[in-house]
């Protein structure tokens, strides 16, 4: 069994940056690729950024050169670093594994079995 724990979210002007962590417990967190997801009112939930075991990261368009992905196997945590944000960033952001040890990262969220409950990001103009 795994337990994500979601933090870091909250308000923010637009232009500003937040960094997300994703607390993970109850398995063998370092051989897992980890995804962040966003889910917007109204929308459905997307990709954005994954990162594998050997730290090989993937980003989608929303994010490329804005977020960073990383990752600390010792503390079984894995973070988002948000830069430059944007109205149309506002979500619930919610941190995912992939139960398959050594795995790539998918951007397909039906891939990943263990969810974070998420936290609210709130991008104010």
């Amino acid at each position: 069994q795994v337990q994500l724990v979601e933090s870091g979210g909250g308000l923010v002007q637009a232009g500003g940056s937040l960094r997300l962590s994703c607390a993970a417990s109850g398995r063998t967190f370092s051989r897992s690729a980890m995804g962040w997801f966003r889910q917007a009112p109204g929308k459905e939930r997307e990709f954005v950024a994954g990162i594998t075991w050997g730290d090989v990261t993937r980003y989608a368009e929303v994010g490329k050169g804005r977020f960073n992905i990383s990752r600390d196997n010792a503390k079984k945590t894995v973070y988002l670093q948000m830069n430059s944000l944007k109205t149309e960033d506002t979500a619930v952001y919610s941190c995912a594994v992939d139960s398959t040890y050594y795995g790539p990262i998918y951007s397909d969220d039906a891939e990943y079995e263990y969810w974070g409950r998420g936290t609210q990001v709130t991008v104010a103009s």
